[in-house]
């Protein structure tokens, strides 16, 4: 198991309850989190996901992230 940072567009409590859904569905995400008090919204990732496949799932719910 890894963790994995990323600077995200997930800003606010309206997108973070957008996107559980699809990080909550993710049988290989054994626990997420994002800070949206700091500039870069950093979403934090537990799990045996690759950081390509974070930013795939990021994107399908309609946000972006890349490796911080």
């Amino acid at each position: 198991m890894s963790t994995l940072r990323f600077n995200t567009t997930i800003n606010c409590a309206n997108c973070v309850r957008a996107i559980t859904p699809t990080l909550n569905g993710e049988p290989a995400i054994s626990s997420w989190q994002v800070d949206t008090d700091t500039p870069n919204k950093v979403l934090t990732v537990n799990g045996d996901l690759s950081a390509e496949q974070v930013v795939a799932l990021v994107q399908e719910a309609g946000f972006e992230a890349r490796p911080a």
